[in-house]
C-alpha cells in the first residue's frame, strides 16, 4: 500500500485552518500515559483544556479518573505519569486527561479532518494507520516547547520515516529523545523526588513500537475523546 502524501513538523502556532490528518506528538509524557492508560484496560480518554475543566468532565462520566500534570490534586485519581498508571487497573474505565502541552495541542487540532494522537510507543501503530488511510497531507504536530521539542520532532519524524519504510531503524530517534532538554528534566525531576515522577517514567517514554494500536480522537460527542484503534481496525 502506498505511502501517504506531504507531510510537514509544525508548533501549535503554525497549524494551518484547513487540515487532513494532523498527528499530534506528546512524549514526555501526555501520549506515552495514555497509551499506557488504554494498555491498562481504559475504554476512552477524554481531553480537557486546563484542571477546571477535566473536573469537570469527571462529572459527566461516572466513575472516571482525571490525570494532570504536576502533584497529586484533589479530585484527580493520579498523575500525568507512565510509570504510575503502568501499574493501574483501568479495565472498563473513562480516564479524563489534562497537560500542558499534549492535551492543548490535540484539542488545537480538532477541526482538521482526521486527529491521531502519538508517541514512540504507538510510533509504529501510528505508521501503519497512516499508510492505511493514505491522506494527502499529514501535519506532525510537535507539542513540546512550543514545537521545538526534540524529543517529540525525533518521534513524529520516526513515524514519518516508519510511513515510507516500515523497517527503519529506531534507534537514532530514540537516541535523539534521550538526550532532550525534556528528558534531562524529568530525570532530574525523579532524582529530587518530585510529585508526579517515576523512576520509571523515562524508559517507559523512550520504548518504540511497544503497542499495536494507534489513538485517534473522535470529536463527534462534542467532546475530544481518544480511543484505541488496533491493526486494521476502523479508524473513522
Amino acid at each position: 500500500m502506498s505511502p501517504p502524501g506531504t507531510s510537514r513538523l509544525v508548533g501549535v502556532q503554525e497549524l494551518a485552518d484547513t487540515l487532513d490528518t494532523v498527528v499530534v506528538v506528546d512524549v514526555i509524557r501526555a501520549f506515552t500515559v495514555a497509551a499506557w492508560a488504554f494498555a491498562r484496560g481504559a475504554e476512552r480518554i477524554v481531553l480537557a483544556a486546563d484542571a477546571d475543566r477535566a473536573l469537570a468532565l469527571k462529572e459527566r462520566y461516572p466513575g472516571a479518573l482525571a490525570v494532570k500534570d504536576g502533584p497529586p490534586a484533589p479530585g484527580f485519581g493520579t498523575v500525568n505519569s507512565p510509570g504510575l498508571v503502568s501499574r493501574l487497573d483501568l479495565a472498563g474505565r473513562t480516564v479524563i486527561q489534562t497537560t500542558t502541552s499534549g492535551t492543548v495541542g490535540a484539542l488545537a487540532a480538532r477541526h482538521a479532518a482526521r486527529v491521531i494522537c502519538a508517541s514512540f510507543v504507538v510510533a509504529g501503530a501510528t505508521a501503519r494507520e497512516l499508510r492505511r488511510h493514505r491522506p494527502a497531507d499529514v501535519t506532525y504536530l510537535v507539542t513540546g516547547d512550543g514545537g521545538h521539542a526534540d524529543e517529540d520532532r525525533a518521534c513524529a519524524e520516526y513515524i514519518a520515516a516508519l510511513v515510507e519504510d516500515p523497517t527503519v531503524d529506531a534507534a537514532p530517534f530514540v537516541h535523539r529523545a534521550a538526550r532532550s532538554v525534556a528528558a534531562a528534566d524529568l530525570v532530574e525531576g525523579v532524582r529530587r523526588g518530585y510529585p508526579g515522577t517515576h523512576a520509571d517514567d523515562l524508559p517507559l517514554c523512550l520504548q518504540h513500537d511497544r503497542f499495536p494500536f494507534a489513538m485517534l480522537v473522535d470529536d463527534r460527542d462534542g467532546d475530544a475523546v481518544v480511543r484505541p484503534v488496533p491493526p486494521g481496525g476502523s479508524g473513522g
